[in-house]
């Protein structure tokens, strides 16, 4: 089995970056508009509305983002240069092909404690996703400042886990896509009338 191309950093970053400017789109042009009782109305009993797949999102971004943020400021202190090519641990490796196999195919459990904490949310839900992305957004220009690859990031499941931040980019942001297409697909499902 050949080995894969290796993948350039600045193509690897400019790829994620792209990515969470089409979720940031979708969630001002489909989530943004609606009403509170809109994004807290389910597909079905026990199944997430929009609001708890955002409020899941964020959730696990208040987990991550803070880390990232404080582990890319450390890197930029000691001065790091960016690697020319991106290079994927293998957990790393493991935990985003999971997260973008399609739930269709491989349903994945939310651990309880990252589960969104009621079924009646703020529209502010909204609001912080966005900030989130922003924050990611600008995580991922820094990160084209550093050697992302050198940069390590705990797990919060197994903290003794410590992915690469380029792998953490990548799982965080294939696991962003997972629940904003569970997002949409509740809003497509939904009947006209009410």
């Amino acid at each position: 089995m050949a080995a894969s191309t290796p993948l350039r950093t600045t193509e690897f970053l400019d790829q994620l970056t792209q990515t969470v400017a089409d979720v940031r789109r979708v969630t001002q042009e489909r989530f943004r508009p609606l009403s509170e009782d809109q994004l807290n109305r389910g597909p079905a009993p026990g199944k997430w509305s929009v609001g708890q797949c955002l409020e899941h999102l964020n959730i696990i971004g208040g987990l991550y983002l803070p880390v990232m943020n404080q582990r890319l400021r450390r890197a930029q202190e000691r001065g790091t240069q960016p690697a020319e090519y991106v290079k994927n641990g293998y957990f790393g490796k493991k935990l985003t092909v999971a997260m973008q196999t399609p739930a269709r195919e491989k349903p994945l459990k939310t651990p309880q404690q990252y589960a969104p904490s009621g079924s009646r949310l703020p529209r502010t839900v909204v609001e912080v996703f966005l900030r989130q992305l922003d924050d990611l957004s600008h995580q991922l220009q820094v990160a084209r400042t550093v050697n992302a690859n050198a940069v390590r990031i705990p797990n919060a499941i197994v903290p003794l886990l410590r992915l690469r931040l380029t792998d953490q980019f990548a799982f965080l942001i294939a696991h962003l896509q997972r629940h904003v297409a569970q997002a949409e697909r509740v809003l497509d499902s939904r009947t006209v009338s009410r």
